[in-house]
């Protein structure tokens, strides 16, 4: 997106809302899957981070270690969120010209270049 492209949409608040509009469908249509334990534990997550799926091969189950599948189930849900902002972050720069990776929270650099979204605290 270039910058003339950008100043026009401002000065048409519709076309910035039809714009925010496809970009939530599209976010919404990411579906990415992450796995743990050599695909062992498997978490598909939307776009909008709903868990979708989860699917648990049965010789993971182990009534004596509750906690061990607990650390895969939450391994695999990381590596599905993780996947998902790539995701979002992909969609973002081909929507916004590379506009979108330079957004705090979605990656790039940092506008206010001391680690945080929002400039210190």
């Amino acid at each position: 997106m270039e910058l003339s492209d950008l100043m026009n949409m401002l000065r048409n608040p519709q076309a910035i809302q039809a714009k925010a509009d496809e970009l939530r469908r599209k976010t919404a249509a990411i579906r990415a899957t992450g796995q743990a334990g050599g695909g062992m534990v498997k978490i598909t997550l939307s776009g909008e981070m709903e868990l979708l799926e989860c699917v648990i091969a049965p010789e993971v189950i182990d009534p004596a270690e509750p906690g061990f599948l607990a650390d895969l189930v939450r391994a695999a849900h990381n590596d599905a969120a993780a996947k998902v902002q790539d995701g979002i972050r992909q969609q973002l720069g081909e929507d916004m010209g590379g506009l979108g990776a330079a957004l705090p929270g979605f990656g790039g650099s940092n506008p206010f270049g001391d680690g945080s979204a929002f400039g210190g605290r």
